[in-house]
């Protein structure tokens, strides 16, 4: 019998490889939709509408968090006028493992991973270094083993939306989108 992990999910895209990953290894992810960061709402809710695609594809479990865009702010206050990838982004990546790690421990779930380690613009050192004292937490780099390319790959297979920024207001003003 396959072993549980909760995985953190960002998107529909970057959940593709990791799902996949984790399926060749044995586990039975359970999907968990937590991204109070992502703004606005629309944003938040065609994310997660395309992460449904790909839930619906593996056939797994997904569980939608509330969205506390306000309990988000406060927590990066003091760090919305940082670069993206300073100290706003590892205070966001420690926002959402601490609501994974409270997910996980609600469902008697012992494992938890997260699939922001899937970005080539992401540092996954800097992600687990977020969730290293977090019990449970599976430093997994879904980088590894060609993994953002294969997310692109299966994305463009299952006509997912890929967006052009991280998801919270900060990242939108800085980006191209």
């Amino acid at each position: 019998m396959a072993e549980r992990l909760l995985l953190h999910v960002c998107c529909g895209p970057c959940s593709t490889s990791s799902i996949e990953r984790l399926l060749e290894e044995g586990y039975e992810p359970v999907l968990f939709f937590s991204d109070s960061n992502i703004f606005p709402y629309e944003e938040f809710m065609k994310r997660y509408e395309n992460l449904m695609i790909v839930a619906q594809h593996y056939g797994l479990e997904t569980i939608l968090d509330s969205w506390d865009h306000d309990e988000w702010l406060e927590w990066i206050k003091g760090h919305e006028d940082d670069k993206e990838h300073g100290a706003r982004c590892s205070l966001c990546f420690r926002f959402n493992l601490l609501r994974a790690k409270a997910k996980a421990e609600e469902l008697g779930i012992h494992k938890f991973a997260t699939t922001l380690t899937v970005s080539r613009f992401k540092s996954s050192s800097t992600i687990f270094s977020q969730g290293e004292d977090l019990e449970g937490f599976e430093k997994i780099d879904f980088k590894k083993k060609d993994g953002f390319n294969r997310s692109i790959q299966i994305s463009k297979e299952l006509g997912l939306y890929r967006q052009k920024w991280c998801g919270c207001e900060f990242s939108l003003r800085d980006s191209d989108a």
